[in-house]
């Protein structure tokens, strides 16, 4: 089971000081019904993800295993609607580590960080750059940025975080 929250992210890079590690990411989407099949490639590494719906926007069903990167290269040629293209930094705050995605190609500009949590009441440490939350906003799932990228809808964010 996965449990995430979504925030967005104050622009001024303050984020980056807590940085341990960053790492390219291209990922593409297979169309299935009722779940959300993923093939990503993360530096010199490769994942099969599927994900099951969600009723809250917190939790759903995950399964994700290792591939190898080739297959993977091929499986990428029968997703639809082009590749998400983001570098994720990595940064440990209390006990808990945040990926932040900083997103490229149609999404450029877009940043926005996740943390996974042990259940959905699970309380964490919130750093000074983490903005409002976003969790649940069919905006943020990275499938949907595929169809509906963040130049057509940056304007409704607050200016701090366009």
């Amino acid at each position: 089971m996965e449990i995430e929250r979504k925030f967005l992210v104050k622009r001024d890079g303050s984020f980056l000081k807590g940085v341990t590690s960053s790492s390219e990411i291209a990922q593409g989407y297979m169309d299935v019904r009722g779940a959300t099949v993923r093939i990503r490639l993360r530096g010199d590494k490769a994942y099969l993800t599927i994900k099951g719906p969600s009723a809250n926007g917190i939790s759903r069903y995950e399964f994700e295993r290792e591939i190898p990167l080739e297959d993977a290269r091929e499986m990428l040629k029968l997703c639809r609607g082009g590749l998400v293209e983001k570098t994720r930094h990595l940064v440990p705050v209390g006990n808990h580590t945040f990926e932040v995605d900083e997103f490229h190609g149609r999404n450029e500009g877009l940043l926005f960080c996740e943390v996974e949590l042990g259940s959905e009441d699970e309380a964490f440490e919130k750093p000074d750059w983490l903005g409002p939350e976003v969790t649940g906003n069919r905006h943020f799932y990275n499938k949907g940025l595929l169809s509906n990228p963040y130049p057509n809808w940056r304007d409704e964010l607050p200016e701090e975080y366009r």
